[in-house]
């Protein structure tokens, strides 16, 4: 945080210029009562299930969120078209300036071509079928594509370009990941892993405790979902390994990684991820989700333990098929009101820099420096670093 003297000037366009004291500065000062912080990342949202607002029962536990978003999802498109348009809006206005998304489908390229906010599409591939495998990753290969399409080509050499950007500076990058351990087989995983090298990827991890049930030891809710379902898993053989170590090394072409919820992880399975040569030269990050922890199973992460192991943090907000919002600062009273030993300053970097360096868009997003146009978001409502039910965040410039 910089004294209260400090004024920052921007260009027309939102180019941070300098940053300088107060009694440098001249003339035309916009005074704020608040905080003046760079705009958020969300390192982990679903866009596209924004029609799913209110519709799905909250604290059921995942295997129940997961059905009815699988068997309840499908909607008139004209509808779920206004619900992502409603949603971005929402989004833009609360001061998110960048997104990591997931996408099943291509329904949000028509409101990301309008160039409003940085995306990272990350393109989910599931199947949980070996005999599936091929037929799975096509079909996400296949929306990939059409999500590349929107990139712009550099015109050195006619490739599309690492940080591709549309007409308003805005990044979009395309790459698949795979959705999750439970739902992605050990040939599907070999496919996304080999078309993945040096890429940025992302993983539902440790949700909830049915997952570990199910991929340790082959037990617990999971069963009924695949029952419910009409899936023969009659194939799986249980790791007997945690959820995080069981999948983790089957990514090893030196992909960085975004990991999202992270509800059940321990510190057993954060030493996992500093074991030598277990992916080389690769970043995790651990993206915490808490309103959408506790809408679907009324849990949390071990915040305290994730800081205490070094942990790279970043926050997202999830669809709103579980959360009431999509609002970085409502994340981030979540976990004030949880977790009050850490402070706002570290909450404000995991929303902000530290997403902006997750999504690989650092370059350009995250903080207040020379050349960089990170977005202006202030934040109202607060005393001594502290924020109440009424804070609130807009997104100013």
């Amino acid at each position: 945080m910089l004294p209260e003297d400090n004024v920052i000037i921007t260009d027309e366009t939102g180019i941070i210029t300098d940053i300088i004291s107060l009694q440098d500065a001249g003339d035309n000062i916009e005074h704020f009562k608040g905080i003046l912080c760079p705009g958020f990342v969300n390192a982990h949202c679903h866009l596209e299930l924004s029609h799913l607002k209110g519709l799905i029962p909250e604290k059921t536990g995942l295997v129940e969120f997961v059905f009815k978003i699988i068997t309840e999802r499908h909607f008139a498109e004209d509808q779920i078209l206004a619900a992502i348009e409603t949603a971005e809006n929402e989004m833009l206005l609360n001061g998110i300036v960048a997104v990591g998304d997931i996408c099943n489908n291509t329904l949000t390229i028509p409101q990301k071509k309008k160039q409003r906010l940085h995306y990272h599409n990350f393109i989910e591939v599931s199947g949980f079928v070996p005999a599936f495998a091929q037929d799975r990753f096509d079909k996400s290969k296949a929306i990939l594509e059409q999500y590349q399409s929107m990139n712009l080509k550099t015109k050195e050499n006619d490739q599309y370009s690492i940080f591709p950007q549309g007409p308003a500076g805005n990044v979009q990058c395309s790459t698949l990941s795979p959705h999750a351990p439970y739902s992605v087989s050990t040939e599907l995983f070999e496919m996304i892993n080999n078309a993945t090298e040096n890429n940025l990827i992302t993983i539902h991890n440790q949700e909830t405790l049915a997952e570990e049930d199910f991929i340790k030891n082959k037990t617990g809710d999971f069963l009924k979902l695949y029952e419910k379902m009409g899936i023969d898993i009659s194939f799986y053989k249980p790791t007997g390994k945690s959820s995080l170590q069981s999948w983790l090394p089957r990514l090893n072409k030196n992909q960085s990684t975004i990991l999202v919820h992270n509800v059940t992880t321990t510190a057993q399975d954060i030493a996992f991820t500093k074991i030598p040569n277990l992916k080389s030269q690769i970043q995790n990050w651990f993206c915490l989700c808490p309103n959408a922890n506790l809408y679907i199973t009324n849990s949390l992460p071990d915040v305290n333990m994730l800081m205490e192991k070094q942990c790279n943090i970043v926050l997202g907000t999830d669809s709103l098929a579980s959360n009431h919002q999509l609002n970085i600062l409502e994340e981030i009273k979540t976990l004030q009101s949880n977790f009050p030993l850490v402070h706002l300053e570290t909450m404000l970097q995991w929303a902000t820099i530290n997403g902006a360096k997750a999504l690989q868009m650092d370059h350009q997003l995250g903080s207040f420096e020379k050349g960089k146009k990170p977005g202006v978001v202030l934040i109202e409502g607060i005393e001594n670093l502290q924020l109440d039910e009424a804070s609130s965040s807009k997104r100013i410039l």
